[in-house]
């Protein structure tokens, strides 16, 4: 399991998510990687604010699959060959509200109607722990999506299938049934998938060298 990328040294990488999205994200960036889930209770999990809750929701995953590799004693890595876990998490903010993945279709419908003719964000955290060093990069990406008007046919239609809305939000932004009621987007499309590739080679990058200066 190593890095495409030449200038970087042999390495492996643990994806703490059973994201499909990410799991596609990470491969299209050229890495290969094992799959950990971390078996939490999210909702037990409470912050004031999005950036503090998915910030905490990041480092109690990398907690989590921390403490199952350690019992079951899994190579951590070395420093010739180090093992970095990816942990993320992802709420979208609308009218000021955390919105998390909806609980009932009513919370969906909730959501999606709010989007109408508004602005959301996706607000991420993303999580890089070198396991050979113990130590953690993480940072915060936030794209802002900007909707026409979603009508209630549309609405009504998704909450009944229940497919798109079983995601952070309520809402597949990037279905591409979604995908003309959103007007604008600033930022990146890995962003608002739930894992920002940008911010996620930075923090390997930063995580890589940490490794080397020891």
């Amino acid at each position: 399991m190593a890095s495409t990328c030449n200038d970087s040294p042999s390495f492996k990488i643990i994806l703490g998510s059973s994201s499909p999205a990410r799991r596609a994200i990470l491969s299209d960036m050229g890495y290969e990687f094992t799959v950990m889930s971390a078996d939490i209770d999210e909702k037990a999990i409470r912050r004031e604010t999005p950036e503090e809750l998915v910030k905490a929701l990041a480092e109690a995953k990398a907690d989590a699959i921390q403490l199952n590799l350690a019992d079951g004693c899994a190579d951590r890595g070395s420093r010739d060959r180090p093992t970095l876990l990816i942990t993320s998490d992802q709420v979208k903010v609308s009218k000021g509200m955390i919105r998390e993945r909806p609980t009932s279709t009513e919370e969906a419908r909730e959501f999606i109607k709010g989007y109408s003719g508004d602005v959301a964000f996706a607000m991420n955290y993303v999580l890089v722990t070198n396991l050979s060093t113990g130590g953690r990069k993480g940072g915060w990406d936030i794209p802002e999506i900007c909707f026409h008007h979603i009508p209630d046919e549309f609405i009504e239609k998704v909450v009944k299938e229940g497919g798109m809305t079983c995601v952070a939000g309520g809402l597949r932004l990037m279905h591409p049934s979604s995908l003309p009621f959103i007007k604008e987007l600033v930022g990146t499309v890995d962003s608002v998938r739930g894992l920002p590739r940008n911010l996620t080679e930075k923090l390997i990058r930063e995580s890589l060298q940490e490794t080397v200066e020891m």
